[in-house]
C-alpha cells in the first residue's frame, strides 16, 4: 500500500496564571448510518418528511411488537469499521440504555455497551503536509436514535417527532488522543470524509446526521506521557463532556473556553465536576447540563428480545473486497503516480465526489495540467458562484476537452480560459466550439514572424531597450499576442521575438 512519512504535531499548550496546561481531549461521534429503513424496522429514513410520518409500531413502543435487525444497517458498521482499520466482532449484542424522556417511546434506548460490534481502529488526522496525529478508535457500536423535542412551536406546549426515533447510529469512540482545539475539528473532518468515501454516513450536519460529544480536560505538561506510559487516567484531569456538537467552528470554540474554565478553576484551588455541559455559541461560552452519568445509573442490561449478532468471517471478507479506495490511499496515489503536491492532492481529495471529478479529468491526461484547472480554474469559480461540484456546469469530460486542446497545440492557456468562460456560460463541445467560432491557435510561422516584423519595424526606441535590456523583450511579445487576438502560438513568438532582436 502506497503510504507517506508523517510527524506528530505538538499538543496546544495554554498559560495559565500559574504555568503551562495541555489538553486532552476524546471524541465519540453519533454518525447516522446510510440507509433507507431503520435500525429494527422498515420506516422510512428521510429526512424532511411530516412530524410523525415515518414511524412504524416498534418504534412508538406499541405494546407486542419486537424489534428485528436491519442486516444493511450491520453491513455499513462492518464497512465503517473495516475502513477504519478496526478490529470486526464476529459477536456482539445489544443491551438496554434505560432513561425517560418524551422523545423516547420505550423508556430505552437499544445500544450496544458490553459487545460492540467493531472493536479498536485508528485514522491519521492531516493537520498539515507532513504533519499528521495518529488517533486510536477505541469501538464502533450500533444504536438506535431517540426523537426530538420541539420547543418553539408554542409557549405552553412542547411538541415530540418520532420521524428520527429509531434510526441506525454508529456511535465512534476515539481514545483521549487529541491534543488540541485544532485537532479536534480536523478529525471530525477526517472521519466524516472517510465516511463519505465509504458511503456509510452522509456526514450531514446540518440535519443532525453526524455530531460529536466532545470530551475535554486538562492536564499538566508531562502527565499525558506518564498516562501513555502507564494507562494510569489518574495523570490526567477530570473530563467534562460537551454535547451535541455539529460545527467544526464551535467544537473548537467550545474546546478553548472549556479549557480555559476548567484551569481557571484549578488555578483558584477548586476541582473540576465529572458533568455534561452544552456550548452556546451566542454566548461562546459552555454551560451545565446535568452531571455525568454512569453506565449504572441507566441500568445496562441486555436486551431480551435481541439475540446475540452473530456474523461469519466469509461475510466480513465479502464486505472488505467492495470496498473502494480510501482518501489516505488516494491522496498517497495522486502524490506518487501523478506527481501532484500533497497539498493539491489533499484538496483534491478533501470529498469524495471532487476527487472523482478529479480523477475523470485526469484520465489518460498530464495529472499536473489537470490538477491545476480543477483547482484554480474550476474550484475558484465555483466558490466565486456558491455552487459545489455537483452543480458544476462545466463537466469533467468538458474539461478534459479543454486540456486536450491544449495539449494538442490547437489552443493556448489564454484561450482555453476564454473557452471555459464560453463553456461555463453556454455549454457545448468544446472541440466544436474552438472550431466554429475561430479559436485555433496561429501555427503558421509565416504568419507570425510577419507579425513580429512589422511590431519591431513599428518601434525602433523599443527595439534599442529590449536589446539593453533583454527582459523587456516580453512587451514584444505582449505586442504581438496582441497583434494575433491571442492566437499566436506563445512559444513560437518568443523564439522568433528573441531571434529578430538578437537576443
Amino acid at each position: 500500500m502506497l503510504d507517506l512519512t508523517y510527524t506528530a504535531p505538538k499538543p496546544k499548550v495554554i498559560q495559565g496564571a500559574q504555568g503551562d496546561w495541555e489538553l486532552v481531549i476524546g471524541l465519540e461521534v453519533h454518525a447516522q448510518v446510510s440507509s433507507n429503513a431503520k435500525l429494527f424496522s422498515g420506516a422510512s429514513t428521510r429526512f424532511g418528511s411530516e412530524p410523525n410520518s415515518n414511524v412504524a409500531f416498534v418504534d412508538a413502543a406499541m405494546p407486542g411488537m419486537l424489534p428485528v435487525i436491519n442486516e444493511f444497517c450491520v453491513a455499513q458498521a462492518v464497512r465503517t469499521g473495516l475502513g477504519l482499520k478496526a478490529d470486526i466482532n464476529l459477536r456482539s449484542a445489544f443491551d438496554r440504555k434505560n432513561y425517560f424522556y418524551p422523545d423516547l417511546p420505550q423508556g430505552y434506548q437499544i445500544s450496544q455497551l458490553y459487545h460492540p460490534i467493531v472493536g479498536e481502529g485508528e485514522i491519521l488526522v492531516d493537520m498539515a503536509p507532513g504533519v499528521a496525529r495518529r488517533v486510536r478508535i477505541e469501538r464502533i457500536h450500533l444504536e438506535q436514535d431517540a426523537g426530538k423535542s420541539i420547543h418553539d412551536m408554542d409557549p405552553t406546549m412542547s411538541f415530540v417527532d418520532l420521524n428520527r426515533t429509531g434510526v441506525a447510529l454508529m456511535e465512534i469512540v476515539s481514545r483521549p488522543d487529541i491534543r488540541g482545539p485544532e485537532e479536534a475539528a480536523a478529525y471530525v473532518v477526517k472521519l466524516r470524509q472517510i465516511l463519505r468515501y465509504l458511503g456509510t454516513c452522509d456526514g450531514n450536519m446540518q440535519n443532525g446526521n453526524l455530531r460529536a460529544d466532545v470530551n475535554v480536560s486538562v492536564c499538566r505538561p508531562g502527565d499525558y506521557e506518564r498516562f501513555q506510559e502507564t494507562g494510569d487516567f489518574g495523570h490526567l484531569g477530570t473530563r467534562c463532556e460537551i454535547k451535541n456538537m455539529n460545527s467544526m467552528r464551535f467544537i473548537q470554540a467550545a474546546i478553548d473556553y472549556e479549557a480555559r474554565r476548567q484551569i481557571a478553576i484549578l488555578e483558584d484551588g477548586g476541582s473540576i465536576v465529572q458533568e455534561t455541559r452544552l456550548y452556546d455559541p451566542d454566548k461562546g461560552e459552555t454551560r451545565s447540563m446535568r452531571s455525568k452519568e454512569e453506565a449504572h445509573d441507566y441500568r445496562y442490561f441486555p436486551d431480551p428480545d435481541l439475540l446475540p449478532l452473530e456474523i461469519e468471517q466469509a461475510w466480513v471478507d465479502d464486505i472488505a473486497a467492495s470496498m473502494p479506495e480510501l482518501p489516505d490511499e488516494k491522496k498517497a496515489r495522486f502524490v506518487t503516480v501523478l506527481g501532484l503536491s500533497e497539498y493539491d492532492a489533499g484538496v483534491l481529495t478533501a470529498e469524495v465526489e471532487n476527487a472523482d471529478y478529479f480523477e475523470a479529468v485526469a484520465a489518460g491526461r498530464d495529472g499536473k495540467m489537470a490538477a491545476n484547472w480543477v483547482i484554480n480554474e474550476l474550484f475558484g469559480r465555483l466558490n466565486k458562484e456558491g455552487l459545489t461540484i455537483a452543480t458544476s456546469p462545466v463537466s469533467a469530460a468538458q474539461l478534459g476537452g479543454v486540456i486536450d486542446l491544449i495539449g494538442s497545440g490547437a489552443i493556448s492557456g489564454k484561450i482555453a480560459k476564454d473557452l471555459f468562460e464560453i463553456l461555463w456560460t453556454e455549454g457545448g463541445d468544446p472541440a466544436q466550439i474552438v472550431e466554429d467560432r475561430g479559436m485555433k491557435q496561429v501555427t503558421d510561422l509565416g504568419a507570425i514572424e510577419a507579425a513580429v516584423d512589422q511590431i519591431i519595424a513599428d518601434n525602433p526606441a523599443q527595439v534599442e531597450k529590449a536589446r539593453a535590456n533583454p527582459k523587456l523583450a516580453g512587451w514584444f511579445v505582449g505586442q504581438v499576442l496582441k497583434a494575433t487576438g491571442g492566437k499566436a502560438n506563445p512559444a513560437a513568438v518568443n523564439e522568433l521575438v528573441a531571434r529578430k532582436l538578437g537576443l
